[in-house]
């Protein structure tokens, strides 16, 4: 039987916004360890950083009316490919997606008290348990309400450290972001 938060109900988003967004975070935390394992900050990285901080801004700034709802749908669809993405990998070796990858973000959101709020936390397990479970995280969290200030920067925060993961297991810093800019093209070349 069919879930009605099943991602197939969902709207996708602004996919492509959520996810230069994420790759932006993304690229500063990678350049910010590389710049602490060598000790010496040039400032072409120093410029590269202040670009994507300017980016990311102008993609806030350039929103319209609805766009800030598209991004956080775009963000939840991220979670949700993200997520399915994993579950796979997991299954593959046997595992239960839940088990291993809940806590881990859970912890790390935990170690996050200026970024995260404590009660932003349960919301975020939610959508990405909901998304392991194939449901689209969007529709879930909907069913409580609109979104509220305090869960926009977890949100962002949770699609990052799914990314990170994907990243991180595969041993690749751009696996996460190529893995959806991949199905995105291949998204369009269907249509």
């Amino acid at each position: 039987m069919s879930s009605p938060f099943g991602p197939q109900h969902a709207p996708a988003g602004d996919v492509g916004a959520a996810l230069m967004m994420i790759d932006s975070r993304l690229k500063s935390v990678y350049d910010g360890m590389r710049r602490d394992e060598s000790e010496d900050e040039d400032e072409g990285s120093a410029a590269s950083e202040a670009e994507r901080r300017e980016l990311a801004g102008h993609v806030g700034d350039s929103l319209g009316p609805g766009g800030a709802h598209e991004l956080l749908d775009g963000a939840c669809t991220l979670i949700y490919l993200f997520m399915t993405w994993l579950r796979q990998a997991h299954e593959e070796h046997g595992k239960d997606v839940i088990e291993y990858v809940v806590p881990t973000l859970v912890t790390s959101m935990r170690m996050m008290p200026r970024s995260i709020r404590p009660e932003a936390i349960p919301t975020m397990a939610g959508l990405v348990i909901a998304a392991g479970t194939g449901l689209s995280p969007s529709l879930w969290r909907q069913q409580y309400g609109d979104w509220t200030e305090a869960e926009i920067t977890p949100l962002e925060a949770t699609a990052f450290l799914l990314a990170e993961c994907i990243n991180r297991i595969t041993e690749d810093q751009d696996f996460a972001t190529r893995l959806i800019t991949d199905a995105l093209t291949r998204a369009e070349e269907e249509l």
